[in-house]
């Protein structure tokens, strides 16, 4: 169990903590019966499939989700994307001008704007050479106003998965919520942070169908933690913010498990070809670990060689600006025609 003295209503705003969740006409009932009638939303009562508000609650959905997981219903929530659950944690536990969040650069940028989007100070503490925290650095930062700690693992640019240890130390000196990003986790070997939510009560886990599920286009996202964190982000959540469409094709991806298994099986075998491949390219300096579905690499002059990959017609994500990452390059793995595409494109910039 966590060692420090995490108390989770410390971090609630007091605002928060008076709401009651806005209840929708779709509350006042939990089945819907083929003869029920329905004159209470103000809705189009001519069927089109969906012509009804959607349930605000997602439960068929959830229902699968939850026990993919191993958690109940009840330590989930579901967001319009990732990015709306991030949002959701910074209003419910950072007060405006007040509190401060805990980033790593180089990292997800989302961090940052949301920061910045709701008025709390960002303190960024750099990774290390390995692309690791800097735990002592990071605890050191941190006081009472100090609410989230995010943590992007595999780590988006960089690729590589959080250290174990690390993660659990943080977790058990850091007094506010460790948030961690597993958006990339399907493609890693380390288990996800979800199995471990009873250890940690200051623990949450984000997830999306954006990568591995290939459902970028529904912008669903996924939060997992304790119940008593979930209850504080359903008080301000919009009830219905999962329309009725994704959760429709979300649940429908999610019920078949092998089509999953393959192309993620295949996104892998993509990948060695492709850290294959650009060890012989002279120009790539340095090939960084990568759990996810997408290499960084060190070349020569970066901004030269995406230019020159631009006008071969393969785009690429220039990262250079971000710290740590100077003369980087980003190739997400695509398929086997893509990956050939961009390799010949490399091989012929070589050359």
């Amino acid at each position: 169990m966590i060692t420090n003295d995490f108390d989770l209503d410390k971090l609630i705003r007091e605002n928060v903590k008076q709401l009651t969740p806005y209840s929708s006409a779709r509350d006042e009932y939990k089945e819907i019966g083929a003869t029920m009638v329905f004159l209470d939303a103000n809705e189009n009562p001519y069927d089109n499939g969906v012509n009804r508000y959607p349930d605000p609650h997602q439960r068929d959905l959830k229902t699968v989700m939850a026990a993919n997981r191993g958690v109940t219903p009840n330590q989930l929530l579901l967001g319009n994307g990732s990015d709306e659950v991030l949002d959701l944690l910074f209003r419910a536990f950072c007060e405006p001008h007040v509190d401060q969040v805990i980033t790593l650069p180089p990292t997800y940028g989302m961090y940052k704007v949301l920061a910045a989007t709701n008025a709390i100070q960002n303190i960024e503490v750099l990774l290390d050479t390995k692309f690791q925290p800097q735990v002592n650095q990071i605890l050191e930062k941190a006081s009472p106003t100090t609410k989230l700690l995010f943590l992007c693992s595999p780590n988006n640019p960089t690729g590589n998965s959080v250290d174990m240890d690390k993660v659990e130390a943080l977790l058990r000196g850091f007094q506010g919520l460790v948030v961690i990003d597993e958006a990339y986790i399907d493609f890693a070997d380390s288990n996800s942070w979800v199995d471990r939510l009873a250890e940690f009560p200051n623990l949450v886990v984000t997830q999306t169908l954006s990568k591995a599920y290939g459902l970028a286009g529904i912008r669903l996202g996924s939060c997992y933690a304790s119940e008593a964190i979930i209850t504080t982000l359903k008080k301000i959540k919009p009830p219905y913010n999962v329309n009725q469409l994704t959760q429709d094709q979300a649940l429908s991806r999610i019920l078949q498990p092998d089509l999953l298994e393959k192309e993620v099986s295949n996104i892998l075998k993509q990948r060695d070809r492709l850290l294959l491949k650009l060890e012989a390219i002279d120009f790539v300096e340095t090939i960084y670990p990568t759990s996810a579905n997408f290499v960084l690499v060190k070349v020569d002059n970066a901004n030269k060689r995406y230019q020159e990959l631009i006008e071969q017609g393969v785009v690429v994500r220039n990262r250079s600006t971000q710290p740590l990452c100077a003369e980087t390059l980003r190739f997400t793995v695509g398929t086997p025609e893509e990956n050939s595409k961009l390799i010949t494109a490399l091989q012929t910039i070589a050359s």
